[in-house]
C-alpha cells in the first residue's frame, strides 16, 4: 500500500502579519489595482465582487483567479492560479484574508487553500515577503480616520 502522492497533496498554508492601521483602511489593498501592486505585483486589474475577476501579474507570472467573498472589511476570498500551468491551473486554488481588529491595528491573515504539496513552501515563503511588504509600507488612511492614538 502507498501513501498519499506529496504532490498531488493539498495542503494549507497561512501568514500573518500586524499592520498598523484599521481594517477599514487595510481592506482595500487587496481590493484596489493601484493599493494592490504598491505591496505585491507589478499590474493587478481586480473587479472585487462575488465572480469578478482577480488578475495579477507578479514577476512576469501571470494568476489569475475570480472573487468569491468580497466583505469589507473583514473578509476577502478569491481562487488563485496560473493559465496553462498544469500543477498550479488559473483559478484551482483559494486565498482567503480574515483582517480582525486589534486595537489601533489589523491582524492580517491570509490562508492559501488547496495547494499542491510541491507549491506549499514556495507559497508560503512569497506570502511571507509581500505581507511583510505590506506591513511595511504606509497604508493611506482615509481623510475622515484620525491616526492612532500613543499612551
Amino acid at each position: 500500500m502507498t501513501g498519499p502522492d506529496p504532490d498531488l497533496d493539498h495542503a494549507p498554508v497561512t501568514v500573518t502579519v500586524r499592520i498598523g492601521a484599521s481594517p477599514e483602511v487595510v481592506f482595500p489593498y487587496f481590493t484596489d489595482p493601484a493599493l494592490l501592486v504598491e505591496w505585491i505585483g507589478e499590474w493587478a486589474d481586480l473587479h472585487p465582487q462575488v465572480g469578478g475577476a482577480f488578475a495579477l501579474d507578479v514577476h512576469r507570472v501571470s494568476v489569475r483567479g475570480r472573487y468569491l467573498t468580497v466583505d469589507p472589511p473583514h473578509r476577502v476570498e478569491f481562487t488563485w492560479g496560473i493559465p496553462g500551468n498544469d500543477i498550479l491551473p488559473a483559478g484551482s486554488t483559494r486565498v482567503e484574508v480574515r483582517l480582525t481588529p486589534d486595537g489601533d491595528d489589523t491582524l492580517v491573515e491570509l490562508t492559501h487553500h488547496d495547494l499542491p504539496a510541491v507549491q506549499a513552501e514556495p507559497h508560503r515563503a512569497g506570502w511571507t515577503t509581500y505581507l511583510t511588504h505590506l506591513s511595511q509600507i504606509r497604508v493611506r488612511r482615509r481623510p475622515t480616520e484620525a491616526p492612532p492614538r500613543r499612551t
